[in-house]
């Protein structure tokens, strides 16, 4: 049972003279129906994921316009379906998580930005990037920069952003560039409301099928000698183009405000903590009208030289609020100011930290050094005494603590099935010693946090076993590379496997193959069981072990010779076969496919059909573990090879026993890893299991007081 959308499925539907509630990323998603939009495809990650999730199980109401909506494997293949836009007056909107979506997709990109589009292309990416980011802190303004490709940055106002969607079509027809529609996280989730248009089926369609090919034409490939030629056109005619769309159709907007003699300029997204930050300061109002005029960039490339060089004519200094580093817009805007012989003084960097998420106290910090410089006794006394408050009070908490906050990494989910196999790995280490590990990325990257702490490099999505292939060949041990089924399908099986068997190497593949991109939103894959396999699972999936075996087909399929399929809840065969693998005869990629379904997914579709069972009073038994007190040693070494959240500590009820004693917190799920452990490590027997029975059957009420009987006649004897 996945996920539903419904509800906000109903929402893409609304038409003229209704209005939206919600989130941004599905404004946007309504925006790009308003558009004419005729096809959609991407790649799942935060802060966008919700986009093609929803254009996903809307289907059905998509095909009624005739709009073709595809999940793709990775990012370069859905940046690759924009080349239907090169031949065709088709709109097309793609989507993933940069930036390292964008630098999956970043050949495709290149060679369709060189020929150029015909139709519109908005390429939607999440800009994970400040102090909610997820991964790698780079900005995508780079890669408009080097291919030539329109950067929108828009406010993140409901009304604008569905405006930039359905302008950022209309200026990439009119410059021939693919655009970019840069989303931060806030973006993404900030709630809001506009007015609804009519959905516009588009010209072309699923319905509305084109009946001959484009002629052929060579200048609209990326391909020497016409690249040369194309670069020119990027220059002399598409960026021109889009200069001039940008005014006449005023995507960047002018705030006035009373000292003209100064101004700020600032990306479209970092506006609403600029606007605060004013407020803060006694720089603007309530309702946002600001002492000082701004210059809101909500395109942040191509920027057009007589707008910026326009607004800060004859102002002694401006100020630019550009989050992120390289200062790619600083260093432009400097130069057109310099090229027009205009002495403004440009602030920057210079009174803004270089890198970081520009939040309210960041951007009020620099604001005071600006006013402070040229504009003295500006700023509210209110305002100052709220930025020393803030300080202060920092201060006070650290002084309060005698030593730092313990870190609160993050972790499995309660009974996630990768949690036992890294139980399993640290056993197996010792037996034959510490192991290189490559890991990837995926749920299973919480392994490299405490209580394993396990894997020595990140460097990709699915890159694991080609990590480490400059590794194998310079150690006595063997190397081990993990990955999930989403990294093996999105990148791992051509980079890493075919690689591997290719050049021959020694080493050890781990696969989590839990049925679904988890880390994205358990996304359904080509190897997820079928729907009737699911709903056929026992309690710890183990039904869906053998329901789909695509990637051990692929596997076989390209050549692997050694295998193993092994149940991920089984600590001690898992170990058993680690330490086979790396003990193995066998010269040659061996391959271990852990097997057990995501606990998210298995949660999803045990909770409904248990509440179904009881609301119709039939018998239900859900397994629960616990520890004996009397028992437990203290020692808790299963906490240490489990790290399971609802594995934690209590007082110990014995008087003479000064150490806590372990115990089972409510939120268990029965998976019985912390029995598994114990007996895999030999640690104490302190874990029992229990089966809780509801709505029990006549014999079992009779049985349950017979010895309820007995234990109160022992009791009283």
């Amino acid at each position: 049972m996945e996920v539903s959308f419904s509800q906000e499925i109903e929402s893409l539907k609304l038409g003229a003279g209704q209005t939206f509630h919600g989130e941004g990323i599905l404004a946007v998603t309504k925006a790009l129906l308003q558009s004419g939009v005729s096809y959609v495809g991407g790649y799942q990650g935060a802060p966008v994921s919700h986009l093609l999730d929803v254009m996903v199980q809307a289907r059905d109401y998509l095909d009624t316009l005739g709009v073709h909506v595809e999940a793709c494997s990775n990012e370069a293949s859905a940046a690759a379906m924009l080349g239907a836009s090169l031949h065709y007056p088709l709109r097309g909107a793609v989507t993933w998580k940069s930036i390292v979506g964008t630098n999956v997709a970043a050949d495709a990109l290149s060679n369709l930005s060189s020929p150029g589009v015909m139709g519109g292309t908005l390429i939607v990416v999440g800009e994970d990037y400040g102090e909610g980011a997820s991964v790698i802190q780079e900005r995508t303004h780079a890669y408009a920069l080097k291919s030539g490709m329109c950067l929108l940055d828009p406010r993140p106002d409901l009304p604008r952003l569905v405006e930039m969607v359905e302008q950022g079509f209309g200026l990439s027809e009119a410059s021939n560039m693919p655009v970019l529609l840069e989303l931060r996280i806030r973006a993404c989730h900030v709630r809001g409301s506009f007015p609804t248009k009519d959905n516009r089926a588009p010209a072309i369609s699923t319905r509305a099928l084109m009946s001959d090919p484009a002629r052929f034409d060579y200048m609209r490939l990326a391909h020497p000698p016409v690249t040369f030629r194309q670069e020119k056109l990027k220059v002399e005619q598409r960026i021109p183009a889009a200069r001039r769309y940008i005014v006449e159709q005023g995507l960047n907007e002018l705030m006035p405000g009373r000292h003209e003699e100064l101004g700020l300029i600032v990306q479209g997204g970092v506006w609403p903590a600029l606007q605060r930050a004013m407020q803060q300061l006694g720089l603007a109002d309530g309702r946002g009208n600001a002492e000082i005029p701004v210059l809101v960039m909500n395109v942040a490339y191509p920027v057009v030289p007589e707008q910026v060089v326009g607004f800060c004519a004859g102002k002694r200094a401006v100020l630019l609020a550009e989050e992120g580093q390289p200062e790619y817009l600083e260093q432009e805007i400097a130069l057109h100011l310099r090229r027009a012989d205009v002495q403004t003084r440009l602030h920057g960097k210079d009174l803004l930290p270089s890198g970081g998420e520009y939040t309210v106290e960041v951007l009020a910090r620099g604001l005071l050094a600006y006013a402070d410089q040229h504009l003295p006794g500006a700023v509210s006394a209110e305002g100052r005494q709220w930025l020393a408050d803030i300080t202060r009070r920092r201060e006070a908490a650290a002084a309060m603590l005698a030593e730092p906050l313990p870190a609160r990494p993050p972790t499995f989910c309660v009974g996630c099935p990768e949690r036992p196999v890294f139980s399993a790995l640290k056993l197996a280490q010792q037996q034959v010693g510490d192991l290189h590990v490559a890991a990837d990325i995926g749920c299973h990257a919480f392994g490299t946090f405490e209580p394993f702490s396990m894997g020595h490099s990140i460097l990709g999505y699915g890159m694991s076993l080609a990590s480490r292939a400059g590794v194998s060949p310079m150690m006595q041990r063997r190397t081990l590379a993990i990955m999930g089924d989403g990294g093996f399908w999105h990148n791992g099986l051509l980079t890493g496997v075919q690689s591997a068997l290719f050049n021959g190497d020694d080493a050890v593949l781990l696969i989590f193959k839990n049925g679904y991109t988890s880390a994205t939103g358990t996304q359904d894959l080509i190897s997820t069981p079928a729907a009737s396999d699911k709903a056929s699972a026992d309690d710890k999936g183990r039904s869906l072990a053998h329901t789909n075996r695509t990637i051990e087909s692929a596997l076989q399929g390209l050549g692997v010779q050694w295998m193993r399929t092994v149940h991920t809840y089984e600590v001690e065969r898992m170990r058993q076969t680690l330490v086979e693998a790396f003990t193995s005869d066998f010269n040659g990629l061996k391959v271990v496919v852990a097997e057990g379904e995501c606990q998210l997914e298995r949660q999803r579709r045990l909770k409904p059909w248990v509440a179904g069972l009881l609301a119709r009073g039939e018998r239900v038994e859900r397994v629960k573990y616990g520890v004996d007190e009397d028992v437990c040693n203290g020692d808790h070494a299963c906490i240490r090879l489990s790290g399971c959240p609802t594995l934690g500590l209590k007082d110990n009820p014995d008087p003479l026993k000064v150490d806590p004693v372990a115990t089972v917190l409510e939120g268990c799920v029965g998976c019985g890893l912390c029995g598994e452990n114990a007996h895999a490590a030999t640690l104490c027997p302190s874990f029992y299991r229990a089966e809780v029975v509801r709505n029990p059957r006549w014999g079992e009420r009779l049985v349950d007081g017979v010895r309820r009987a007995v234990t109160s006649w022992l009791r009283a004897a």
